[in-house]
């Protein structure tokens, strides 16, 4: 995926207003099951499996023993011990072989990135596109199995950009067919550079800049992607963590103005200090935004911060993302 086709704004606004697609194929994706594969999820992945049921998608993380995040995940439970995993692409390799190693002779793990194409269709008119090329779309973090003439695609209703819409996985030898019809249903071409500010304006964090293995959920401000009832790799540390409280917390900003923070930007508030995470121009909101690690965190009474460019201190509002209402 390219960084643009027509234009980052152009993108953006394509997907904010009507349908874009992103060819997402880079992102990772295997196949987990057999008998036992619900319950190695649920050890490895902190979030509760049993918060959903078969037809559902999930949010979730992968740790490491110290708490913190190996790789935020989306899983797929298309039916009893049968489960789509989803990595990032950095990760892949990593998450699916820690899958490979713990699981018993009855798991199955299958590395789908060979042979299947992966599409993200978002925006308002993305729901009604879907229905038109598969006949049905599914709901917000449903899923549809089976779909299409030959029973080759998977949809389900999750994205990166808060809009409505699908992540479709489909076979290799039918994927430049389907996005030519979404493309000739009116869907706009999207690239990273849209895919990066829509994310960021939903406050959506990106594995590498606003999570790591040095990062934990709790730190993240994702405490609700923590299942406490279920035991999970790095569970000890992040119930010391809750205990103590954490020591560093991500914040969001706003700047007034077109400033625009950049990753790596000094940031400090009263007695914390730390460095901008993510930030970029918000085209909803014509203004700069970020989201950065603060330590201590800030007093709740906190309402500015700073950012230091080029040698200067700016000032920015502190926001709890999402910076723009879904």
């Amino acid at each position: 995926m390219p960084l643009q086709y027509e234009g980052t704004l152009t993108e953006h606004r394509a997907v904010r207003t009507g349908c874009g697609i992103f060819d997402v194929s880079h992102l990772g994706r295997f196949e987990l099951s057999g008998t036992g594969a619900g319950e190695l999820i649920s050890r490895l992945l902190c979030n509760d499996p049993a918060r959903i049921k078969p037809g559902r998608a999930q949010y979730t993380m992968m740790l490491t023993p110290d708490g913190g995040v190996t790789d935020d995940i989306i899983i797929w439970w298309l039916e009893d011990e049968r489960f789509i995993i989803l990595p990032n692409g950095a990760n892949h390799d990593v998450v699916m072989g820690t899958f490979a190693d713990e699981a018993e002779t009855d798991v199955s793990v299958i590395d789908l990135r060979g042979e299947s194409v992966l599409l993200a269709i978002q925006g308002p008119e993305s729901p009604t596109l879907i229905e038109e090329v598969f006949g049905s779309k599914p709901g917000r973090f449903r899923l549809i199995d089976n779909l299409g003439s030959s029973g080759s695609v998977t949809a389900a209703g999750t994205g990166y950009t808060g809009e409505p819409g699908a992540e479709i996985m489909v076979t290799a030898d039918a994927g430049e067919t389907i996005l030519e019809q979404f493309l000739d249903g009116g869907a706009t071409p999207c690239g990273l550079g849209s895919r990066d500010t829509l994310r960021l304006e939903m406050g959506y964090p990106l594995w590498g800049q606003d999570l790591d293995r040095s990062i934990s959920p709790l730190e993240a401000g994702l405490d609700w992607v923590v299942g406490w009832d279920h035991d999970f790799v790095g569970k000890e540390a992040l119930e010391s963590q809750r205990a103590a409280g954490p020591t560093k917390r991500l914040i969001g900003f706003r700047f007034e103005g077109r400033t625009i923070p950049r990753h790596g930007y000094q940031m400090r508030c009263g007695l914390s200090n730390g460095s901008v995470a993510s930030g970029n121009f918000s085209p909803e909101l014509e203004a700069g935004i970020g989201m950065g690690y603060l330590s201590p965190p800030p007093p709740d009474e906190a309402s500015t911060l700073e950012v230091e460019i080029r040698g200067t201190w700016h000032t920015a509002v502190i926001v709890e993302p999402p910076f723009i209402a879904r």
